[in-house]
């Protein structure tokens, strides 16, 4: 016989084994032979060690499954531990680009958001514009987080500058983690329906996932990383050309932004349009144009915009 211990890392214990341990109960059954005692992400295993060692690799395709598709059904498990293979073959999912939160398939909706899909697939800059509602950022975050679960890159950084309609960072309280928040909450809208919590913390915490304003951009080199500039109407000429610039080895840049609610003084030219008449004709960006027929949110969100469009 033989005791042991196994760390559970990558997921949350409860969404691999079960509240009060249902998942757990049903795995038990299919290593009688085993004693299984868990304790927060503790697993300890007592046995024959060939049963042991059967035991671990199906626990990792377990941990590897929940993984991929954000989710582990009492179907997966019965899958899982009779299939003689290493993983369940990947069923085609159409426009799916990945599985959110509770196995959610997050799509590409419309037609110019599959188009961006099949863009940044192809080229390593890709410039996302139009009006809001038409899922720019939710779809590039969505990239971005399929990334780095195919292990394309090794980080996600999401910046944009700290420009808003009638505000300004000094007037906002608290410090600069606080004034940015009401800045960064979209992003963090779409990686908290694509990444678990505890997770989405972890990945924050370890600089896995990185949130900061355009200005911090500035002398840094981004290798491996998957970047998004969102609001990128909101830079000015020479802010775009310095992040532009910060492209590194095996980086992703989707740079996201509607050129109808610029928010900058009106003296100044937005580095958005400046960027795309000056590299709608280079190799390896491409330019994107989203419309009213991509507004995904209310129905009313696409009236207002014909209507602002109208006058």
């Amino acid at each position: 016989m033989q005791e042991k211990t196994i760390e559970i890392e990558g997921v949350s214990p409860v969404d691999l084994l079960g509240v009060n341990e249902q998942k757990l109960k049903l795995i038990r059954t299919y290593f009688p032979k085993l004693k299984i005692i868990s304790r927060g992400n503790i697993i300890k295993v007592v046995g024959e060690p060939d049963v042991i060692e059967a035991f671990e690799k199906k626990l990792t395709l377990l941990i590897n499954h929940l993984i991929d598709f954000n989710a582990l059904t009492e179907n997966n498990i019965e899958t899982l531990m009779v299939k003689e293979t290493e993983a369940i073959p990947f069923k085609d999912f159409g426009d799916t680009i990945v599985h959110g939160n509770g196995g959610n398939l997050i799509k590409a909706r419309t037609a110019n958001q599959r188009k961006l899909v099949k863009a940044s697939m192809e080229n390593d800059m890709v410039f996302a514009v139009g009006p809001a509602g038409t899922g720019k950022t939710y779809t590039a975050v969505a990239l971005a987080v399929r990334a780095l679960k195919n292990k394309e890159v090794k980080r996600i950084i999401l910046t944009r500058p700290a420009v808003e309609a009638g505000e300004n960072l000094g007037f906002l309280p608290g410090d600069m983690k606080e004034k940015l928040d009401p800045y960064v909450q979209p992003l963090f809208d779409g990686l908290r329906d694509m990444i678990p919590t505890e997770k989405l913390l972890e990945y924050i915490e370890n600089g896995v996932i990185e949130i900061a304003p355009l200005a911090f951009m500035r002398g840094r080199t981004l290798d491996k990383a998957f970047v998004i500039l969102d609001e990128a109407q909101n830079t000015t000429v020479n802010q775009m050309k310095m992040f532009l610039t910060r492209m590194g080895r095996d980086a992703k840049f989707v740079i996201t932004g509607d050129q109808t609610q610029i928010d900058l003084p009106k003296n100044q030219k937005s580095g958005l349009i400046s960027a795309v008449e000056l590299l709608k004709d280079v190799e390896g960006i491409e330019i994107v144009e989203l419309n009213g027929n991509d507004v995904i949110r209310h129905k009313l969100v696409k009236r207002i915009i014909e209507a602002y469009n109208q006058d």
